[in-house]
C-alpha cells in the first residue's frame, strides 16, 4: 500500500514564519518575498559567515536598546576577510539598517538580530573563489539562549573544539557550527543543559557557542583566543566589568579540565547565552552547587546596561526608537 506524502507533509508541516520585514540584497523585503535557490554553495558547503546581535525592550521605559552591534559588525568584517568575502556596506551602514529594519517591525519585546552573508552562487564546486554573495539581515523576538538565573549543569564533551589550523574559531562560519551542534546534542542528550568543549592539546576552548570564566583563588580566568575560541563581544565587555566594578583581576590562560571542578565560580557568555551561571561540570558541584555571588552580582550589572538602566554603560547600547 502506498504511502500518502502529501498527507505525510501536511502532518508535519512547521508553523509558518511571520511575514516580517528583513533587510535583502541591499533592499527591505518582506520575509515570504525571499527566496534562496535550492543550489545556493553555502547551504551545501558551509560557506557564510554570519552574526548574532541582540536588541533588549524595556517596558517601564517603552524603549528597545541594540547591544554592541558595531561590535559585532566589525567582527562580521574580520570573519569575511578570513573567507576571501567581503561585506558591501561599512560598520556605520550596517547599524543604521538594523535600526531600520527593527523599526519597521515595532517590536516590543527582546530580539534577536541575524547577519548573514553567503555565497549565492548555484553551482557545485568547493572553493571560495570566484564565486557570488549576497547579505541580508533578519529579526526575531528571542529570550533565553540557556538559562541564565537557576544555573546550568555542564559536561565536558567527547568532540574536541577545531583548531585555528583547520577551521578558524575566530571566524564565525556557518559550516564551523556543526562541531558545536554534536557538542550541544551529546550534552543535552545525557542529561546536561550545556557542553564544555576542549582543544584538540586537551585545554579548555568554550562552550558550545559561549565563552568561559572561572574564578579562581580569587581571580577570573578566561581562556585566551589562541586556545581555539570565539573573540566573543560579550566577553570583552565582561572583562571591563570584572576590573572596574569588581575590582577583580582577569588572567587570559590555558585552564585545565580538572580546574573546573576545583574552581569557585563557573559562568559561560555570549550574546545568545547572556550570561549563564555554571552550578555543576561532569555531576562535580561548582563551588557550593549555587550560583555564585560574583557571578549574580555580574548578571545584575549586565541586565542593567543592556537594557539601558545604568547611564554608565549607555555607550554599550542604541536606542531604537
Amino acid at each position: 500500500m502506498g504511502v500518502d506524502t502529501k498527507a505525510k507533509t501536511a502532518a508535519k508541516k512547521p508553523a509558518v514564519h511571520p511575514n516580517t520585514w528583513v533587510f535583502f540584497d541591499g533592499d527591505f523585503a518582506r520575509y515570504h518575498d525571499v527566496k534562496l535557490g535550492l543550489m545556493t554553495h553555502a547551504l551545501h558547503y558551509g560557506t557564510a559567515v554570519f552574526e548574532g546581535i541582540r536588541a533588549y525592550w524595556n517596558q517601564k521605559k517603552g524603549q528597545l536598546y541594540l547591544l554592541a552591534a558595531a561590535a559585532h559588525y566589525d567582527r562580521m568584517h574580520r570573519s569575511a576577510n578570513v573567507m576571501r568575502m567581503k561585506l558591501p556596506y561599512s560598520t556605520e551602514e550596517l547599524v543604521n539598517f538594523t535600526l531600520e529594519l527593527l523599526r519597521r517591525n515595532e517590536f516590543k519585546s527582546d530580539v534577536y538580530v541575524r547577519p548573514l552573508l553567503y555565497t549565492s552562487s548555484e553551482e557545485i564546486g568547493v572553493r571560495l573563489h570566484n564565486l557570488d554573495r549576497n547579505f541580508f539581515i533578519y529579526a526575531v523576538p528571542f529570550g533565553k539562549y540557556v538559562e541564565v538565573e537557576a544555573g546550568i549543569r555542564c559536561m565536558v564533551s567527547s568532540w574536541r573544539r577545531v583548531p585555528d589550523q583547520a577551521l578558524p574559531a575566530r571566524a564565525k562560519i556557518t559550516g564551523s557550527y556543526a562541531q558545536a551542534a554534536l557538542a550541544k546534542s551529546e550534552a543535552v542528550e545525557g542529561g546536561f543543559d550545556e557542553a564544555i568543549v576542549m582543544s584538540i592539546d586537551g585545554h579548555v576552548s568554550e562552550g558550545s557557542a559561549e565563552n568561559v570564566f572561572m574564578l579562581k583563588d580569587g581571580v577570573f580566568v578566561t581562556p585566551p583566543v589562541t586556545d581555539d575560541i570565539l573573540e566573543g563581544v560579550t566577553r570583552q565587555l565582561l572583562m571591563k566589568v570584572i576590573g572596574d566594578e569588581l575590582n577583580i583581576e582577569v588572567q587570559e590562560r590555558s585552564i585545565d579540565r580538572t580546574e573546573l571542578y576545583t574552581c569557585d565560580e563557573l559562568l559561560l557568555c555570549g550574546t545568545g547565552a547572556q550570561i549563564s551561571p555554571v552550578i555543576e561540570v561532569d555531576r562535580r558541584p561548582v563551588g557550593n552547587g549555587k550560583v555564585g555571588e560574583f557571578t549574580q552580582e555580574l548578571q545584575n550589572i549586565y541586565f542593567g546596561a543592556v537594557r539601558g538602566e545604568l547611564p554608565k554603560y549607555k555607550d554599550w547600547t542604541i536606542p531604537v526608537y
